[in-house]
């Protein structure tokens, strides 16, 4: 799984490792023979991969949100039957977790529904700003507190009373939560919920004394978490911010000695910036010609176009004329870790092309062309000198540093930051605006010839 080349196997043999626990465990509980089971088995199997080949590239963060979320609704689930089953006898320490693990399972079904409605813009991308949501949520959270320690006590009917509360309670939290998340962060908040799903799952393999489900779950919760600490470090934020949305707010900020205003709770409408213009006696096409080192830059802006197969034919291209091609990635480009890895996976980029930004940063020196495509605060210089912006201090590629930079976007206008992208200024730097799958193909139409 660790090696691109080897991770459809790696799949595989997981998806068949789970399949064999799946057996495993029916047959250790004398359930193996039950047609219902394998009636219910037969049909996920189906409904999943049908999901999983038909579901576009570009709707894969969605896909992994929805899948999140399945996993801590069916944790919550066998929390919720092994309670009203067998509470009366079970010990505290098990009601305990079960509890748990389905206000936990609750809060990652709903936020990540919200979640993957977010990404598939059917609802608002902007962080929703719920009135006292600060004092809501820490409410919930002291309130699922206490039902989890009261449920854990009492052997009585009421268990199933506050069980349900619980539950309730907890996917009215997960919407909350949700909301309050602006696409954005979305990297941040997948990684997160994909350690939530991990999570309740030990906890429920707690509740039903099932070591193997509690050893899988803890793998899944422990990774969730590390990958949400870097992309935190990728994004130079903090995860009580992203959670609480708050780190947008009416600032100041001084950006090329320009001072500007920007509010971050709304969609920001700003005057374009006059980039300058390619001088007329050298094209686009003409510096590339004449360069050798070329690295491409993608962003969420490429995969809202679905460029990627013009990426591939201008990588195609570039290769085709001798000229060495690379793409820098950046740890938080796109709506989930690893979001632009897919879409040129997808299209059958080399792997060993793509460059992590720690690996490629130092090569934008010695590099002809670096050419962005629908990335803005990724490679916005203004990180590293606009105090009090969200992406001050935030690492990102430095393609300014190229000897010419190509930037291929919708508009000229700032990222999801709210931040002048002070590249779009400089003297070496060429803006070609529009549709990326157009202008990427009308560039390849022409150095083509």
């Amino acid at each position: 799984m660790s090696s691109p080349k080897t991770a459809r196997k790696g799949n595989t043999i997981s998806a068949s490792a789970m399949l064999i626990a799946i057996i495993a465990v029916m047959y250790y509980n004398g359930i193996l023979t039950i047609p219902l089971l394998w009636g219910g088995m037969v049909l996920g199997g189906i409904i999943g991969g049908l999901l999983a080949k038909n579901v576009k590239m570009i709707q894969m963060p969605q896909m992994v949100a929805l899948l999140n979320g399945l996993g801590g609704g069916a944790s919550a689930f066998v929390a919720l039957v092994e309670i009203s089953e067998k509470y009366s006898a079970m010990p505290v320490f098990n009601r305990f977790a079960g509890l748990l693990a389905l206000a936990i399972g609750g809060v990652t079904l709903s936020g990540s529904l919200i979640a993957a409605g977010k990404l598939d813009r059917k609802i608002s991308q902007k962080p929703v700003s719920i009135p006292g949501g600060g004092m809501i949520s820490t409410l919930i959270i002291v309130v699922l507190g206490a039902l989890t320690i009261i449920g854990a006590i009492l052997t009585d009917s009421l268990v199933l009373i506050i069980a349900s509360v619980s539950l309730l309670i907890s996917l009215v939290y997960g919407v909350i939560f949700a909301l309050r998340v602006g696409g954005g962060d979305m990297p941040i908040t997948i990684s997160l919920l994909n350690s939530f799903s991990g999570l309740a799952a030990s906890i429920s393999g707690l509740t039903i004394g099932d070591p193997l489900l509690v050893s899988v779950g803890a793998i899944v919760g422990a990774s969730g978490i590390i990958l949400t600490q870097i992309m935190c470090r990728a994004m130079n934020r903090s995860l009580i911010d992203v959670l609480n949305g708050s780190s947008r707010s009416k600032k100041t900020v001084s950006v090329d000695k320009t001072e500007k205003a920007y509010d971050e709770t709304e969609e920001k409408v700003v005057e374009e910036i006059n980039a300058k213009e390619a001088p007329r006696e050298r094209t686009v096409e003409d510096i590339i010609e004449e360069s050798q080192k070329v690295i491409i830059i993608p962003g969420y802006g490429m995969a809202v176009a679905q460029a990627q197969n013009q990426v591939k034919t201008l990588y195609d291209l570039l290769e085709s004329k001798g000229k060495e091609v690379s793409f820098a990635i950046h740890p938080v480009a796109g709506r989930m870790p690893g979001h632009m890895n897919v879409l040129l996976a997808e299209v059958d980029i080399p792997y060993d092309k793509l460059k992590e930004m720690d690996d490629v940063n130092d090569e934008f020196k010695e590099t002809d062309i670096a050419i962005v495509i629908g990335a803005s605060d990724v490679v916005n210089p203004a990180a590293n000198t606009a105090e009090g912006t969200p992406i001050y201090g935030m690492p990102v590629l430095k393609a300014e540093e190229a000897k010419h930079v190509i930037v291929f976007n919708l508009d000229n206008k700032p990222g999801y930051s709210g931040v002048e992208n002070s590249l779009y200024k400089m003297e070496h730097v060429y803006m070609i605006m529009g549709n990326a799958s157009e202008t990427v193909n009308e560039l390849n139409i022409k150095i083509s010839k």
